[in-house]
């Protein structure tokens, strides 16, 4: 019983770890790139080597512009606002935990101003 589970459990392992074939085929003309440029931009910055007895130089040229690593942008308020991915705080806490009903305030503080004003104008 033992030996029929470790044979299909490394079957599986074998069945998983074998890979996956590739697509081959890449229609060029259908990328929105200019192919003819990239042949001629690899031509001219072609790799050489150089051989001092055991030294060996390899010179790559890369040309290109890396696009701009913006690690904190305006709209992260890293002083005053919330740790990204952080806990919730109190207060997040105390929003989703309580009913709809029971969050609004619980006095109407301007219909008791209003109240007041009303009765210091009759008297």
């Amino acid at each position: 019983m033992r030996m029929n589970w470790i044979a299909g459990a490394s079957l599986l392992l074998v069945a998983l770890a074998a890979p996956v074939e590739a697509q081959t085929a890449v229609d060029v003309s259908r990328l929105p790139v200019d192919v003819n440029r990239i042949h001629r931009e690899l031509r001219q910055y072609a790799s050489r080597e150089e051989r001092e007895g055991l030294r060996l130089r390899y010179f790559v040229g890369v040309y290109g512009q890396a696009p701009p690593l913006v690690i904190f942008g305006p709209e992260d308020n890293l002083s005053n606002g919330p740790v990204p991915y952080g806990a919730p705080t109190h207060k997040d806490m105390l929003y989703q935990m309580t009913p709809q009903e029971f969050r609004s305030p619980p006095a109407d503080l301007g219909a008791l101003v209003r109240w007041l004003m009303e009765r210091a104008n009759k008297k």
